[in-house]
């Protein structure tokens, strides 16, 4: 029997052709290349004396308020660096669609999704707790450490002061329109 995957709005990843080519076969998924990866690789189209303004023209389409403007400023600069740096126009040309792919998700969200920055924290948050165990005696002993680490990390972003996303600013962007949140209590 084959299951499909459901419910998936966005995937994450460093510029993986392999993971962007999956995405693309879930239903009414978007890929989001990592910004900050590839914001080292455009870069490394930069001479070492330009480094910090070509970032800073980057940044400035991160800083727009919508999707829309994001692009248009996003096209602005890859224009103003084509006479110079050919290479780095081109690779914002084609990197366009997927580093900007969180733009199009509520503005609450955006500073979690650009980046795999906090899944990889966690991931080296359990590489030191399970290196300090060495061996494990079986696989459910594993299973129990990493499944503890992540629901400590479940916990800590639900009760972040700026929490990871709550219920209430995740469902615009779900699937099933008629799923709401039950009224607060003295409603």
């Amino acid at each position: 029997m084959r299951t499909c995957l459901s419910g998936v709005k966005l995937v994450i990843s460093d510029a993986h052709e392999g993971i962007k080519a999956a995405t693309a076969r879930v239903p009414s998924t978007t890929w989001q290349r990592c910004r900050v990866h590839s914001q080292r690789n455009a870069l490394a189209h930069a001479g070492k004396s330009s480094r910090r303004v070509v970032s800073a023209f980057i940044a400035t389409a991160f800083a727009q308020p919508d999707h829309a403007a994001a692009s248009a400023q996003w096209r602005r600069v890859a224009d103003q660096m084509r006479p110079k740096l050919p290479k780095l126009a081109a690779l914002m040309d084609g990197a366009e669609e997927d580093v900007l792919a969180y733009m199009t998700f509520p503005a609450q969200h955006r500073v979690k999704l650009h980046s795999t920055n906090p899944i990889e924290r966690l991931n080296g948050e359990i590489k030191r707790r399970t290196d300090v165990c060495g061996i494990f005696p079986n696989e459910a002993a594993i299973r129990r450490l990493v499944g503890a680490i992540l629901m400590e990390q479940t916990e800590e972003w639900a009760v972040q002061r700026y929490r990871y996303m709550t219920l209430e600013t995740l469902v615009p962007v779900g699937d099933d329109p008629h799923v709401s949140l039950p009224a607060a209590q003295g409603d």
